[in-house]
């Protein structure tokens, strides 16, 4: 139990001294949205580009594992949904705001480092193999859901539009589409640029971590509170839970393999969960207690699943 605590001690440490740094005023709040933005929209698309042009698909790719994962995703998305309608009364278009928290996972601020923490560099491969479908996939169906239940929803073709537009301009999968036609036409890079990204990518971790800790010093666990710890149970352990079942003992995927994919999907909410509920202003308190929530109760579930996993 010692090792697993200093595998995600200096994780949530960064995390903390980012919150301590804003709540002192050690670092201006006003500062935080660009800080993220760096991170978001330069340094991680550089760091998945890099991982995308050297990752040797044919030895981390699983089918099985990828396919295992984001069904799990879909079950616990649709369930989420019909707990938020069936037990606290949630419109169509709350229900998906609120549910969108229980299973979009915080794969990249907090997902790589205890990843890489917990298992090394040679898990990473096998993560980003998840990450690659992560915000499309899942980005999408919240965005079909949406459109579909609520009241002032838009036609089949508006939301197909949109779901094509947000997933050619978002930064991360920009990097990661870059990175594969690199890795497809074997692109190795010169000097200065190998340089340059080798050093964006380098910055992500501790600027996210610290940015992270940050955002969270504006989010406060609101009225809905029972709301958003049942959402944040459903993330932190039913979707966990759910992919150990259907990965490795359903589909049998390899524990090396399927462990990396039990942790990803343990990690707290994304801050997408935030950006999602505010674009479509439903269920934005939910989006963030969830956030709050998931991320301050992270430090004992992962935890508790690094331990189960290294049983």
């Amino acid at each position: 139990m010692l090792t697993i605590l200093v595998i995600v001690a200096p994780v949530f440490a960064l995390v903390t001294t980012g919150y301590l740094a804003v709540h002192f005023n050690a670092c201006p709040r006003s500062g935080i949205p660009g800080l993220l933005a760096f991170v978001n929209n330069f340094a991680v698309p550089i760091l998945l580009f890099r991982a995308m042009l050297d990752i040797d698909f044919a030895a981390v790719f699983n089918p099985k594992m990828i396919a295992g994962y984001y069904f799990s995703a879909l079950i616990v998305l649709v369930s989420a949904i019909v707990i938020a309608r069936a037990l606290f009364r949630n419109r169509p278009g709350e229900a998906v705001a609120s549910a969108f928290g229980a299973y979009f996972s915080n794969t990249v601020l907090l997902g790589l480092p205890i990843v890489q923490r917990a298992y090394g560099d040679e898990a990473l491969p096998v993560m980003y193999s998840i990450i690659g479908f992560h915000a499309p996939t899942l980005m999408t169906v919240s965005l079909i859901a949406m459109e579909i239940s609520r009241r002032d929803g838009a036609g089949a073709g508006h939301v197909a539009a949109l779901a094509i537009r947000r997933i050619f301009t978002h930064p991360l999968l920009i990097g990661i589409a870059l990175g594969l036609l690199g890795n497809l036409f074997g692109i190795a890079l010169i000097e200065p640029a190998d340089a340059f990204t080798r050093m964006m990518a380098q910055a992500v971790l501790p600027t996210a971590l610290f940015g992270l800790g940050g955002a969270l010093h504006d989010y406060r666990v609101r009225d809905n509170w029972l709301l958003s710890a049942t959402m944040s149970l459903i993330k932190l352990m039913a979707m966990p839970a759910l992919v150990f079942f259907v990965v490795a003992v359903v589909l049998g995927v390899d524990h090396d393999i399927a462990k990396i994919a039990v942790i990803t999907s343990a990690m707290p909410s994304g801050i997408n969960a935030y950006v999602f509920a505010t674009s479509y202003n439903r269920s934005v308190e939910v989006a963030a207690s969830s956030i709050l929530i998931t991320t301050a109760l992270s430090v004992v579930t992962v935890s508790f699943w690094l331990y189960v996993l290294a049983l």
